[in-house]
């Protein structure tokens, strides 16, 4: 029987396209004037499926069961590679913690090719499957911690709604690989896994920075036009102009695409300009987490502890400083400062008002008021940080407070009943009790005047609250399970994650507060860049 697997369409315009390493030995190395080098995966003979998409595999054409047979493993493992795949890794910079960090590239990736399909093309990616010109010091590797981490929350965040790479397989290559978590002189030997990833385009801010950098603006044109065409062709003919139009789109694309991550409450963790998507998606899940108690100071990633560079708060600032590299090397090939800070200033502007949109989603307003909703948000913000309060249940809750038909005044008690699961903390001081209270009083105030029935008030928050997040907690413990080949858990974190705003029955320790034996453990709170 012949399976979908091997009538699967493979058009590689990237390497069709673009300059390609002459260099066919797979070695560390500086890699110049090219976009990508040619490698093969390692063979992992052992290797077993953890974990499919079905979702993404009916999109690329592959039925579940075909996911389940072991010519699949053999394919997204690197093992036995298809016909028409030509594998290669790419070449890119970027700014790491705002310091130029020179040529990075696919240390750890192997694009298998481009597939495509009548309405839609996608790259397939094996992360772990091996090393690449790109590699530096490292092995090309990955641990399953990580692997389950990466495959179940690009999987989570395309059910959330927010614009993301995606995952169609996890697979333990059923070899050890060694590495230090925390980078403190305590490495140690953990199960190998390869996860497939799959995006219209892995292509970086970075992927251009390396170029300008180098002064190889041939290339840099060679690229920006490639991209034009085949990711932006609405755009027209690549010129100046449309170079310009380009640049704009991109800042918009990466303004949405902020506004989602602040809006479930996801902190990214590594923003260096190597994992920023040229289409706005969530790339590269390293030292990622969700916010749990509400901190716009918290960053998930231990390199990060000090400067807290990436902290949530900041992610939109970061962001434009990110674009503003971007500009930085696209300019050679526009020669006018003009369309670039047009763009930037498009972005704080588009942020600024997408921003004020999405936060009155969450609180259930039919419109954004400037004329009171701006203090209203702002003060939001100062009041969850008067106790520590879950960012996640508080919204979940908020919409369950009654307004219709009302007509007595509620008092401190029964106003703060209303959020109560949300809190940390089970005794508030009087002075955040009565912040709180005051806030949720105003908040009861502005939603009367939406004269919004109470259930389709509900309706809309929970359509954009989510209920179930992959908190750190939750992931690590289904890692724990799966490092002693019980894989139970990811398949249940998976199942749920597929409806993240919907109430599931039996699943409600799966929607609840951090426990206090989490707080401070590995893996359940903050994360190194160790894979």
């Amino acid at each position: 029987m012949t399976l979908a697997l091997d009538r699967l369409h493979f058009d590689d315009s990237f390497t069709e396209s673009l300059p390609e390493d002459p260099i066919s030995e797979n070695y560390r190395r500086q890699v110049n004037e090219a976009c990508f080098s040619r490698v093969q995966p390692q063979k992992f003979p052992q290797a077993r499926l953890v974990a499919c998409s079905r979702e993404l595999a009916t999109a690329i054409g592959l039925s579940e069961t075909e996911c389940s047979s072991p010519r699949f493993t053999e394919i997204f493992s690197g093992t036995h590679l298809l016909e028409a795949m030509q594998p290669y890794a790419c070449c890119y910079g970027g700014h790491q913690f705002g310091h130029w960090a020179g040529q990075l590239g696919d240390g750890r990736a192997i694009n298998l090719g481009e597939l495509r399909n009548p309405d839609s093309h996608w790259i397939l990616q094996l992360k772990g499957a091996g090393p690449t010109p790109y590699s530096r010091t490292a092995d090309g590797l990955a641990v399953l911690r990580s692997s389950v981490r990466e495959f179940l929350c690009s999987e989570a965040m395309y059910h959330l709604g927010v614009p993301t790479t995606r995952a169609l397989s996890l697979i333990v290559s059923g070899e050890e690989v060694v590495r230090d978590m925390f980078y403190d002189g305590h490495p140690r030997a953990e199960p190998g896994a390869i996860v497939c990833r799959v995006a219209p385009s892995f292509i970086r801010f970075g992927s251009f920075e390396i170029f300008a950098r180098r002064s190889q603006l041939d290339v840099l044109k060679q690229l920006a036009d490639y991209t034009i065409r085949k990711d932006f062709p609405h755009l027209g003919i690549p010129s100046t102009e449309v170079y310009g139009r380009w640049f704009n789109e991109i800042c918009q694309l990466t303004a949405s695409l902020l506004v989602h991550w602040m809006r479930v409450g996801f902190v990214h963790g590594v923003m260096n300009t190597d994992n920023m998507s040229i289409l706005g998606l969530t790339i590269d899940y390293g030292p990622y987490g969700w916010l749990e108690g509400y901190d716009p100071g918290w960053t998930p990633n231990t390199t990060d502890a000090q400067g807290k560079r990436y902290r949530f708060g900041q992610q939109p600032q970061i962001a434009l400083w990110n674009l503003v590299q971007l500009a930085n090397a696209l300019y050679p090939l526009i020669n006018a400062v003009e369309p670039l800070e047009s763009a930037l200033d498009g972005f704080q502007k588009t942020y600024g008002g997408k921003y004020r949109e999405m936060m009155a989603a969450k609180l259930g307003l039919r419109h954004f008021d400037k004329a009171s909703d701006d203090s209203l948000i702002a003060d939001l913000e100062q009041v969850l940080q008067t106790t520590e309060t879950d960012m996640t249940l508080f919204f979940r809750s908020l919409a369950n407070m009654k307004i219709d038909n009302t007509a007595t005044t509620p008092t401190e008690d029964e106003l703060l009943a209303v959020v109560n699961d949300a809190f940390y903390n089970e005794h508030i001081d009087i002075s955040s009790k009565r912040h709180f209270a005051a806030w949720l009083r105003r908040y009861r105030d502005r939603v009367r005047q939406d004269a919004r029935p109470d259930h389709l008030r509900q309706q809309a928050m929970n359509a954009v609250n989510p209920l179930y997040v992959l908190r750190n907690w939750l992931a690590q413990q289904a890692i724990d399970k799966a490092e002693n080949g019980d894989y139970s858990m990811i398949h249940e974190l998976q199942d749920v994650l597929r409806q993240p705003y919907d109430e599931q029955a039996g699943k409600a320790h799966l929607a609840q507060k951090r426990p206090e034996w989490a707080r401070h453990r590995a893996g359940c709170s903050m994360l190194s860049c160790s894979s």
